[in-house]
């Protein structure tokens, strides 16, 4: 049912867009406060100084991310059209200092573009090239798109035409991209969308483990609360319809077979979950705490899973008997997702950059193994060793020595670029394995060097894994690769140097085993030499980690070491302190190579939980080290229990939610689920957001603390695959700051009647919170969000 609106207005913005095309100026009543935002010092270096990413007139930069480091340090990430065509390969990333001066650039084009932009070779004919490119099953060919394909530094003119069908197997998906000239209308290049491999629960793999599922009446549904509801589902052998597990009990897979799978994918997905969040700081897969969707049993011996770009997929492999949802292979796949999503449009699936996606995959995958830390599945620098694809007991890949899987890359040469995907990424994999374990012999395999190259003495897990991914988030451009002859500056190794800058210092030891580590796969570099002339110093704690029960003191050691140059003064600060925490040094400045002592104070009402406190010592320049604060409760048991929402029905009128005008109310188009009221978010069919909110104070000390409402989502949209109209759960701070997206629902959940929702507000004990609803429409067929019966027990 459409909603109607009374009164429209309409304003035009400009998000992020910068163009190279000058307009005139007008004069305006008053001038507004200057935009001192990082995003914004980036886009006034950026308009000043265009050649800093080889900019030319009569292009548009768009602005996609901006990450703020904790000294104030910025890197916005930007797209960028030419003559108003998409250009592949040409983003690009603008660093500030904390400052707001200009910090340097990463970007992929050797020189400004060029080129014309008249093509010689129709949309039909590049149609006709690309369906010939396919094979398998053919189901569409989508329309050509003219575009600047610049993947190799350089731009030239070509049609990307994207297909959709089944690869010849008949059960793998394919959404195959073909890349035409479109001068000479010749392929240049083609890659697949679908990345593929080649409670308590009993898994498969990973022994007994513990999952988190979600009671609806008296059935336990494997949907995950705790991980964005990423849920878990049977494809029964099929590749069209999935149904969600369900249990009578919170057991999974100890009578029932089948659901052991299932157990590993959840599983997976959870870890995986956790693993981005608590290691890396990004919230899941997509950076907005939403989980996977998880679908098991898909096709009949389908010895495959694979990544839609959206969620996983897992065959049961040869003989349905030995399903591929072992924990490196989950995580493999869905850190996929962090690439595409970190770097724009991901990394180039083709040559050296393609190398470095899968590698980027398997070295997470494997981090995530060694941060699971089962007993049945234990940490290994091995890919799929579980799967047995091979069917005589060894994996896919293994890290510390690639060559042994017959294929792979060992050492970087001038052929490894022409090499599958899967095969170039040797180089990153066994770059990765000398960071953190070193060469020769170590407890998981002999790593050899390259040719001459010297030893390595790896750096340990913990730091290496923190390079690669500083790197990813903040360095690597869609193109980046190992070698570049001619933007020398955007290869992995320059990136990771700069990444191992960044975080332990300029010619640090960390430094300095980057560079021995590419060294040794033979990807040399020209780094600037090391020398006693710059100032830089490291920061470190002992112990790195603390409990106290709430209105007790933890202390540990800050120790400082110059690390370069003369010796300065640092003064040290600590920032994510609980609330109700002090933090104080004695004594609060040093010189580097001096030490002082932390200690962290809490009080009776600090919530109890686990914190990640950030020391920073700042001097000629900002070096961190983080602390693992746990406050346990005071033991006084829980207090305030109950029902803390108010007019939870919205039977007594509007007080105590905010919303925007008309959401609640009695409304006979949607019928409340029980008594009269109910909130009735969008439904116009024109572009219109609602909102609705409330704050709630939480106790702390209690076992429980549960949030639940009923929605119902009526749509006119016809569409099963894309989502036009969005519904966002939020838990917000007292600032107006998003903590969590608890979870985000579309037109595509549409369905008769109202269903329960419900999520754990643990982690916000202790604390005031808001708890939002968000809806957002756009410009055609309406979609009503409809909310009843909302509810925040604690007990």
């Amino acid at each position: 049912m459409k909603r109607t609106l009374a009164a429209v207005s309409a304003a035009l913005l400009t998000s992020g867009m910068l163009t190279c095309v000058a307009t005139a100026a007008q004069a305006a009543p008053s001038a507004p406060a200057p935009d001192t935002s990082p995003a914004a010092r980036a886009e006034s270096l950026l308009r000043n100084n265009p050649g800093a990413v080889q900019g030319v007139s009569g292009e548009s930069y768009q602005a996609v991310r901006t990450k703020v480091d904790a000294n104030g340090a910025a890197h916005t990430r930007y797209t960028r059209t030419y003559q108003g065509l998409r250009v592949y390969g040409g983003d690009f990333v603008i660093h500030t200092t904390p400052t707001g001066g200009y910090a340097g650039s990463s970007v992929g084009l050797a020189a400004p573009l060029t080129l014309g932009t008249a093509p010689k070779v129709t949309p039909a004919r590049a149609k006709a090239t690309a369906r010939k490119a396919f094979s398998g099953k053919l189901e569409s060919v989508g329309a050509p798109e003219l575009f600047v394909d610049a993947s190799s530094g350089t731009g030239r003119l070509a049609y990307e035409t994207v297909l959709s069908g089944w690869h010849t197997d008949g059960q793998t998906p394919s959404r195959f991209h073909v890349i035409s000239d479109a001068i000479s209308g010749k392929v240049i290049g083609s890659y697949d969308e679908i990345e593929m491999v080649a409670g308590t629960g009993q898994s498969v793999y990973s022994g007994t483990v513990a999952i988190d599922t979600t009671l609806s009446g008296s059935t336990y549904q494997m949907i995950d609360p705790s991980h964005g509801n990423g849920s878990t589902c049977d494809m029964n052998n099929g590749t069209s319809t999935c149904t969600t597990f369900t249990n009578n009990d919170n057991s999974w897979g100890d009578t029932n077979t089948r659901q052991r799978a299932a157990v590993d994918a959840h599983f997976g997905a959870a870890k995986t979950f956790d693993y981005f969040k608590n290691v890396h700081g990004r919230n899941g897969i997509f950076g907005d705490g939403r989980g996977v969707p998880s679908r098991v049993h898909y096709g009949n011996n389908y010895v495959n899973a694979f990544w839609d770009g959206s969620r996983m997929t897992y065959g049961d492999g040869s003989g349905n008997a030995r399903p591929l949802v072992s924990l490196d292979v989950a995580a493999h796949e869905m850190s996929h997702g962090v690439t595409e999503n970190v770097v724009p449009g991901g990394l180039t699936y083709s040559g050296e950059s393609g190398g470095l996606n899968e590698a980027t995959s398997d070295i997470f995958g494997n981090m995530v193994e060694f941060y699971a830390n089962t007993t049945a599945d234990p940490g290994d620098y091995q890919v799929g060793e579980k799967i047995n694809i091979n069917g005589n007991g060894t994996p896919l890949r293994y890290m510390y020595d690639p060559k042994l899987d017959g294929s792979s890359d060992t050492c970087w040469t001038t052929g490894t670029k022409n090499k599958d995907v899967h095969y170039s990424s040797g180089v990153a994999n066994h770059f990765f394995f000398n960071l953190a374990e070193g060469t020769g012999a170590t407890p998981y395999g002999t790593s050899p060097v390259c040719g001459s190259a010297p030893a390595v003495t790896g750096i340990g897990r913990a730091k290496a894994e923190k390079i690669w991914f500083r790197a990813l988030d903040v360095y690597f451009t869609s193109n980046t690769s190992y070698v570049n002859t001619t933007t020398p500056s955007n290869t992995a190794r320059a990136y990771s140097l700069r990444a191992a800058t960044d975080l332990y210092g300029n010619c640090s030891t960390e430094y300095k085993a980057v560079q021995a580590a590419w060294t040794a796969v033979a990807v040399s570099g020209n780094d600037a030499p090391c020398s006693s002339t710059g100032n830089d110093f490291s920061v470190s704690l002992s112990p790195t980690s603390g409990s106290v029960t709430a209105g007790g003191s933890v202390s540990t050691t800050v120790a400082t070491a110059t690390t370069g140059g003369t010796a300065q003064t640092v003064t040290f600060s600590a920032s994510g302190l609980p609330t109700g925490a002090t933090a104080t040094f004695n004594p609060t400045s040093v010189t580097s190579g001096g030490s002082s002592t932390l200690t962290i104070a809490t009080s009776a009402s600090t919530p109890a939980g686990t914190y990640t406190v950030t020391v920073t010592g700042a001097g000629s320049v900002n070096r961190t080290a983080t602390y693992t604060l746990t406050v346990n409760g005071t033991g006084g048991g829980c207090t305030g229990a109950g029902q803390k929402l108010g007019n939870p029905g919205f039977e007594s009128g509007t007080t105590p939610w905010a919303s925007t005008s008309g959401v609640i109310g009695s409304f006979t188009g949607q019928p409340a689920r029980t008594g009269t009221r109910n909130a009735w978010l969008n439904g116009y069919g024109s572009t219109h957001t609602d909102t609705l909110s409330q704050a709630v104070t939480l106790p702390a000390g209690c076992t429980s603390y549960n949030f639940t409402f009923w929605l119902h989502i009526d749509s006119a949209e016809t569409t099963t695959g894309t989502a036009y109209d969005t519904f966002k759960v939020q838990v917000l701070n007292s600032s107006g700051t998003v903590l969590a997206t608890l979870a985000t629902y579309s037109n595509l959940n549409k369905a008769t009647g109202y269903s329960q929702k419900s999520f754990s507000l643990a982690s916000y004990a202790g604390q005031t919170v808001t708890l939002k609803f968000t809806g957002t429409e756009d410009s055609s067929l309406q979609t009503s969000f409809v909310v009843d019966d909302t509810a925040v027990n604690v007990s």
